[in-house]
């Protein structure tokens, strides 16, 4: 009896073991499923060019790597690792020219695709190679990975996460070299979806295999959770409907679709079109060249009997013989004129009311449908608080508030809200004049020829003779409040431009055409007669203005060398004339 006590207990203690070594490999699996992308708080490197060749300078405009080679890559411009092309060789090195990761052949970055942003690569991990296949490093030449793909690229929308290709099948793994999809695909892509907040961080995996019959798509989520086995013909994400943990995945099979929601089959393969309408969280469904409506549990709430639907803001426009039955979102009818259509907008209190009787023209009304701004308009946008944008019949825009009152005449070519801010540009290409407006409509800028660039949380409005600054909520705001850490300060006297120290002090004499602020480097750039030139924070001439750069409004200078953007989001800095 004894011993039977001692071998449950023995039998309890490894199966305790077991779940605990299970449990602890999970976590150290989830974990290494997540990865933080590098962030980068301070550009201290640039690729310099001179006379076609390439070499690498500092913040300050030293020379860091000589112009000598055919081409320079810096990965990470916070980090002194630089990939010098020449030729077939390839040679990395740091900023004292020492040459790093010697142990490894052919070290390369991997180019980001299809990611808007200045940094075009991985900033925190190198591939390489030995004997024909691939493997990755990080920055101090630790070893991530051992190279055993045949290639390492990077997945389309999902920096941190690379495609690997073993033989003929790819697989994902992240930049700590961690597997999230399995290498047994022909093809695997991103789905695109899309959030402010997060970025990619939660669009899947759309997956491939070939197969005697052509190819067949699967689907698998961001966490490499199999969703959908490969076996439909076509798979496509609904990206318009922003929840994170759940994916709507319209599928084909056999030439016919369907939704699924996750692993849930909300509308059978049975249609032979599906679309998305993101005002109403609708789909439009067609079978037999009839047409009806689903909502996003699936259900048919608009019956597929329909020769054609239309959808215009609220309200579903359902025609057959018998003509025109206007819906409701959820699927009732509505007591409505088929000329009529309303738009909802961001604020509850309104609705875009549009009228195709005689003509389309825009008004807007209230919840309860009172009348609040009139239907004389070609087209009408909700702004915010109370204000609307309005074009009228030539075309022209302005601004009007829901009592219809004008709050910027209706004279402007083109009208917009400035990135970032709650200020109002408008543009009249006559005269080619430029005016700002705050958020309660006063004008608060004007100018010709201006160029308006979003800095940090202030704008600068500029042309040929003047810069302004403004705050985001559009108070004007003086160099010296823009520009904290800069030691001096652009003044004009008369038509010329000097510089002054924080109390006024005169430092550089007031003898240029043009002159702009300090940049983040130190320097200052400055025109006469119409070629540029370059002042340090001492207020000495670098370079006298000699340079001849076309193509540019202001260009910016690290040192003696000037900026030049080429190719899609990259640069060098260069001295050529």
């Amino acid at each position: 009896m004894k011993k039977r006590y001692i071998v449950i207990i023995i039998i309890a203690i490894l199966l305790a073991v077991a779940l605990i070594s299970g449990l602890v490999y999970y976590i150290i699996k989830e974990n290494g499923k997540k990865y933080e992308i590098e962030k980068i708080n301070q550009y201290n490197y640039f690729v310099l060019k001179k006379d076609s060749n390439y070499g690498v300078i500092n913040r300050n405009g030293e020379t860091v790597i000589s112009a000598e080679y055919a081409e320079v890559k810096i990965p990470n411009p916070e980090k002194a690792v630089f990939i010098c092309y020449q030729q077939e060789n390839i040679k990395v090195f740091n900023e004292k020219q020492e040459e790093l990761f010697t142990q490894y052949s052919q070290v390369e970055p991997i180019r980001l695709k299809d990611i808007a942003s200045d940094l075009m690569y991985e900033k925190s991990v190198l591939k390489y190679t030995q004997d024909g296949k691939y493997g990755l490093i990080d920055f101090t030449g630790k070893q991530i990975t051992k190279p055993i793909y045949d290639e390492i690229d990077s997945l389309p929308y999902k920096e941190g996460e690379l495609l690997v290709k073993q033989g003929d099948l790819y697989g994902v793994i992240n930049i700590k070299g961690n597997e999230l999809v399995e290498i047994k695909y022909n093809e695997i892509k991103a789905d695109e979806y899309y959030t402010e907040e997060n970025n990619y961080k939660y669009a899947g995996y759309i997956v491939s295999v070939k197969t005697q019959e052509g190819y067949r798509y699967g689907y698998i989520n961001e966490k490499g959770k199999q969703v959908l086995e490969t076996e439909y013909n076509e798979i496509s994400r609904v990206t318009e409907i922003q929840e994170n943990e759940n994916a709507y995945l319209i599928c084909a099979k056999n030439g016919q679709y369907g939704i699924n929601k996750n692993q849930e089959t909300i509308i059978d393969n049975q249609y032979q079109s599906i679309r998305y309408d993101e005002t109403n969280k609708v789909f439009v469904v067609e079978k037999s060249k009839k047409y009806g409506i689903a909502n996003l549990e699936g259900k048919i709430i608009v019956p597929v009997q329909y020769n054609q639907i239309d959808i215009t803001g609220i309200y579903l426009y359902a025609q057959n013989e018998q003509g025109t039955t206007v819906y409701n979102s959820n699927g009732s009818q509505a007591n409505v004129d088929t000329n009529i259509a309303i738009i909802n907008t961001s604020n509850e209190k309104y609705k875009i009311r549009i009228n195709n009787e005689n003509g389309t023209k825009y008004g807007v009304i209230n919840q309860e449908g009172k009348q609040l701004i009139s239907e004389n308009y070609n087209y009408i946008e909700y702004l915010y608080d109370n204000y609307f944008i309005v074009s009228n019949e030539n075309g022209k825009l302005g601004i009007l508030d829901d009592k219809e009152a004008v709050k910027v005449e209706i004279n402007n070519d083109s009208l917009q809200k400035i990135q970032g801010t709650d200020l109002i540009q408008t543009i009249a290409t006559e005269n080619k004049t430029t005016k700002i407006y705050n958020k309660k409509m006063e004008k608060i800028c004007e100018m010709q020829n201006a160029n308006i660039t979003v800095i940090d949380n202030h704008i600068q409005v500029a042309n040929e003779t003047e810069t302004k600054y403004f705050s985001e909520e559009g108070t004007e705001l003086q160099n010296t409040e823009v520009y904290p850490n800069n030691k001096l300060f652009v003044k004009v006297e008369g038509n010329q431009y000097g510089f002054v120290d924080r109390s006024g002090n005169l430092v550089v004499q007031y003898k240029y055409d043009k002159a702009y602020e300090f940049n983040e480097y130190g320097f200052a750039t400055i025109k006469k007669d119409g070629k540029w030139g370059v002042v340090n924070e001492q207020g000495q001439e670098i370079v006298a203005p000699t340079y001849e750069i076309t193509g540019q409004s202001e260009p910016s200078f690290i040192g003696s060398y000037y900026r030049v953007a080429y190719g899609f989001g990259e640069f060098y800095y260069t001295n050529d004339m």
